[in-house]
């Protein structure tokens, strides 16, 4: 049996996680946290050979409890479940040691398969993703303004420039506006700009927002 702990702040994602896992005769759910800290405590006491993770959990951003789960237990397998495309996100949490990266809008078969792929070690990458890995790899003699951030900064880069203020990130990510606010100028000093305009044009001419 692939035991499986679901980590997603929404009772009602994990409970339909769960009910899709249960269709699958050789996959059992063994655990559940709703955030980045209770998922570190409960893999550093127990086994299990996937981990779901969302990417936007309340705190810790996603990849920072990424890292952190690999530096625990570096054979664990990490599967990434997010409601970011993959070119937003993807390369990025294979770098940060995910074995692979699936959407919410995948069908239950490939959330399922990907979860039987990586249980054996292997990587799950689908075609959009393969593409992305396959620029950024063409790209690295230059790279671009972006991949000088830090995961949190790129991740507070991009709901800027989706529109919403400081104080809203601050309540979505449950982090002090002040925070958010010296992680928007680490930001705007890091790609050469002085306001948020700018920074939206960017993340909207290089694709990284749909």
């Amino acid at each position: 049996m692939i035991k499986v702990h679901i980590a997603d702040d929404h009772p009602l994602i994990r409970e339909g996680l769960k009910r899709i896992l249960e269709g699958s005769p050789d996959i059992v759910v063994t655990g559940e946290a709703s955030n980045g800290q209770e998922l570190l405590k409960k893999v550093r006491k127990n086994d299990y050979d996937v981990v779901l993770v969302d990417i936007s959990m309340p705190g810790r951003n996603g990849l920072d409890v990424l890292k952190q789960l690999k530096n625990i237990r570096p054979n664990l397998h990490i599967l990434i479940l997010s409601i970011f495309p993959e070119e937003l996100y993807g390369v990025r949490a294979l770098k940060a040691g995910a074995s692979g990266y699936l959407t919410k809008k995948s069908t239950p078969h490939e959330l399922i398969m990907a979860i039987k792929k990586v249980s054996k070690g292997k990587k799950y990458i689908n075609p959009s993703l393969s593409e992305k890995l396959a620029s950024d790899i063409k790209a690295d003699t230059k790279k671009p303004l972006h991949e000088r951030l830090s995961d949190r900064e790129y991740e507070v880069m991009c709901k800027i420039a989706s529109g919403k203020t400081v104080k809203e990130i601050a309540e979505e990510l449950s982090l002090a506006i002040s925070t958010i606010s010296t992680h928007r100028s680490h930001i705007l000093e890091k790609m050469n700009m002085k306001k948020n305009a700018e920074l939206a044009y960017y993340v909207i001419k290089e694709g990284l927002i749909p």
